[in-house]
């Protein structure tokens, strides 16, 4: 087997796929940085790299390389503040704003130590702001959804939000169109949140088909969140067809956080369509898989579900 260099792998990979130089780098950097890059002159950044790899759907474990100091800086810091932000979406009230302060600190550290020119990194910075919000609190969901829609339009500037499907994106970028979806359906726009999540899931599923088991993660999440608004308007054979191909992803890549979320939604589903046995069924699995993982927030709201749609008499 002939060994390749990362940059003729990329160039393979970009062929096979009919995808332009500047396809693959619009918004990144310039197409001379791909050409120098594919020809074996220039190596580009780490973030750059793992972009590339990731619009390409290619798994980006398989990229090793020796980091510069400022490269291994910059990646210790965004993993701190990535940390920070979990915290502080999971934290109760009265603790967010220690974990702000820390989380904003931080993020005016990498803002000092990363390159200027460095649009992947800047759209980080710009993505997880609107996490923490400002010093004295958080941004109104308008204000989130602003900040979200320019952090994504540093690497794609011609975003549309009505042909997702003609882009190509890196881990981050659908991360953010998931951030997106969630504050449009936020502000009550259900309709346009359902749509980016209709052909989120789509691309997930397609570019990502290679390298499915390492991007799970992401197809169960938007797979979640999708079925979940899909309930909510009240499309319940939707939401049933969405959760259990979720639900078989989960168990099919052994990505489990949200299997028990994925029962308990088909559980509410078949309520409103009036199979009270399935109801059940769906209801059960969740209750114990939540207690298994000691969820008790998740479990409380269940047995909330369960007496309000079945009945006081209901046990599990």
């Amino acid at each position: 087997m002939r060994e390749l260099f990362l940059g003729e792998y990329i160039r393979q990979e970009r062929l096979k796929q009919g995808i332009t130089q500047e396809q693959l780098c619009e918004g990144i950097c310039e197409p001379i940085t791909v050409s120098r890059m594919e020809n074996g002159k220039q190596f580009p950044s780490y973030s750059r790299i793992r972009a590339f790899l990731q619009r390409l759907g290619l798994p980006d474990e398989r990229y090793f390389a020796l980091l510069s100091k400022n490269e291994l800086e910059v990646k210790a810091l965004q993993d701190e503040i990535r940390a920070d932000s979990i915290r502080f979406e999971r934290a109760a009230l009265e603790e967010r704003p220690r974990i702000r302060a820390a989380g904003l600190q931080k993020l005016e550290e990498l803002e000092k130590i990363a390159e200027q020119d460095d649009r992947v990194v800047r759209q980080y910075i710009m993505s997880e702001r609107a996490v923490f919000g400002r010093p004295e609190g958080s941004y109104t969901t308008e204000e989130r959804l602003n900040i979200l829609l320019d952090a994504l339009r540093i690497t794609v500037p011609n975003l549309d939000l009505e042909e997702i499907n003609l882009g190509l994106y890196s881990m981050d970028e659908t991360t953010l169109l998931n951030k997106i979806a969630n504050a449009y359906a936020e502000l009550g726009s259900l309709k346009k949140a359902i749509d980016i999540y209709r052909q989120l899931l789509k691309y997930v599923q397609k570019h990502y088909c290679e390298g499915i088991s390492r991007y799970a993660g992401k197809l169960t999440l938007i797979s979640h969140n999708y079925a979940n608004l899909l309930l909510r308007a009240g499309y319940y054979d939707d939401a049933i067809e969405i959760a259990r191909s979720g639900r078989k992803a989960c168990v099919e890549y052994a990505h489990y956080q949200f299997l028990p979320g994925f029962q308990h939604l088909l559980g509410v589903c078949y309520f409103h369509k009036e199979d009270l046995e399935k109801c059940k069924e769906y209801y059960k699995c969740a209750y114990y898989l939540y207690k298994s993982v000691g969820d008790d927030c998740n479990r409380l709201r269940l047995e909330k579900d369960a007496k309000k749609h079945l009945g006081e008499n209901f046990s599990f």
